[in-house]
């Protein structure tokens, strides 16, 4: 692996994914504010919103219900998820067919180490654009070029849709310097309050603080972390998923969980892991590894991993197997959980089962997939929101109060 300095990363972002498809499957809507995600009763949250849809304050995990008072001419549709596979399975062959070392983040974002591909890497980046609109038949991405992840991808960001931001080498400090200090990985609204408080409210204003003070104000990680990204560090290397392919998903707390509150940890974990088994029964897969992911307040993260008996597609198997890793191998002590993520991997679409057939859980694993069937199905004829297991109602509510 070259030095950092010597290396050429790409951040893909796909524009406003799952509106973009819709549009390019309707034509129709093409200049109207397009909503994906909610209904127009005020039910679920956003998933994406095009750029017309923005323009009136929708974001993706807006409240449905607010959606609507925002923009009352949006167009709500129900998410195709078998659709927007398809789509990205399209963009990540070309991704691919440029070089082997792409990381997926989500179906519609990947970073890219092209260092040893031949030409510029802002070149390479322009063609990447090109190819990927001819292959999806018109949709459209927005491109990060710089030395490492975190600056590729906060360029990424900055001109979208259709966007294309290099950062020069050795300038990423100067390319952070006036952005907000909510483009830093970690700064969410609490610790962007704190930091306005003390008047760091650019990138810069937080690089020329002494990272001594960054750590008595935040603490020792936290401090020590955005004191490096504030500098344009960053190291870490572009991860494929050819040996460990995975599905995983995530979420980010606005407000931090207690770290007394095991009740509402482990009905995130729940409705985290539900999404993951929905996925792995749309691509027909099974997975062997259950991963826990958490971060505390203090940007310290953990990750853990169980290996089952057998592969599962089933949302009791993953959250009983991320729960009692949660409970048993994590110790964040008296902070508050900032993030918590749930993935499967050691994936096959083969569930390998035939030697349990007659074990005395069979018959139960057997209801329990039965189950998951009818509730798959129900969702295909009336969208994700149709059916929502009982022990995610309360917290739900939840949601809608806060």
């Amino acid at each position: 692996m070259p030095p950092t300095g010597e290396r050429s990363i790409l951040h893909v972002d796909m524009d406003a994914f799952f509106a973009a498809v819709e549009v390019l499957d309707a034509p129709r809507l093409a200049g109207r504010p397009v909503i994906v995600g909610g209904t127009p009763e005020g039910r679920g949250v956003v998933a994406t919103a095009s750029y017309e849809a923005r323009a009136f304050g929708v974001r993706s995990a807006m409240p449905a219900a607010q959606a609507v008072r925002l923009c009352p001419q949006g167009v709500f549709l129900r998410p195709r998820m078998g659709r927007y596979l398809d789509a990205s399975e399209r963009v990540f062959a070309v991704l691919r067919d440029v070089t082997p070392l792409v990381e997926p983040l989500s179906i519609d974002e990947a970073f890219l180490d092209v260092t040893g591909c031949p030409g510029p890497a802002e070149h390479l980046a322009r063609e990447l654009r090109s190819r990927i609109e001819r292959a999806t038949g018109g949709l459209t991405c927005s491109i990060g070029v710089a030395e490492n992840k975190f600056l590729a991808k906060v360029a990424s960001d900055l001109e979208k849709p259709r966007g294309l931001v290099v950062v020069p080498r050795g300038r990423g400090a100067a390319f952070l310097a006036p952005l907000p200090i909510e483009k830093l990985w970690g700064v969410g609204p609490k610790t962007a309050a704190r930091l306005r408080e003390l008047g760091l409210d650019a990138i810069g204003q937080v690089a020329r603080t002494p990272e001594r003070d960054l750590e008595m104000i935040l603490g020792r990680e936290l401090g020590r972390h955005l004191h490096r990204l504030s500098h344009g560090a960053d190291d870490r290397p572009v991860v494929t998923d050819w040996e460990a392919r995975s599905v995983s998903q995530e979420t980010t707390f606005a407000e931090f969980i207690p770290p007394g509150d095991l009740e509402r940890i482990e009905r995130e974990i729940f409705d985290l892991s539900e999404g993951v088994a929905l996925r792995l029964r749309q691509e027909g897969l099974w997975g062997r590894t259950v991963k826990l992911k958490a971060r505390d307040d203090q940007f310290r993260t953990c990750t853990r991993a169980l290996t089952l008996g057998a592969p599962t597609q089933l949302v009791e198997e993953i959250s009983a197997a991320a729960v009692g890793l949660f409970r048993e191998r994590v110790r964040f002590g008296a902070h508050a959980v900032r993030l918590l993520g749930v993935g499967v991997a050691g994936l096959t679409r083969e569930p390998m089962r035939q030697l349990e057939l007659f074990g005395a859980d069979a018959g139960a694993r057997e209801r329990l997939e039965r189950l998951a069937r009818a509730e798959d199905a129900v969702r295909e004829r009336l969208g994700d929101g149709a059916i929502t297991r009982g022990r995610l109602v309360e917290r739900r509510r939840e949601r809608r109060r806060r």
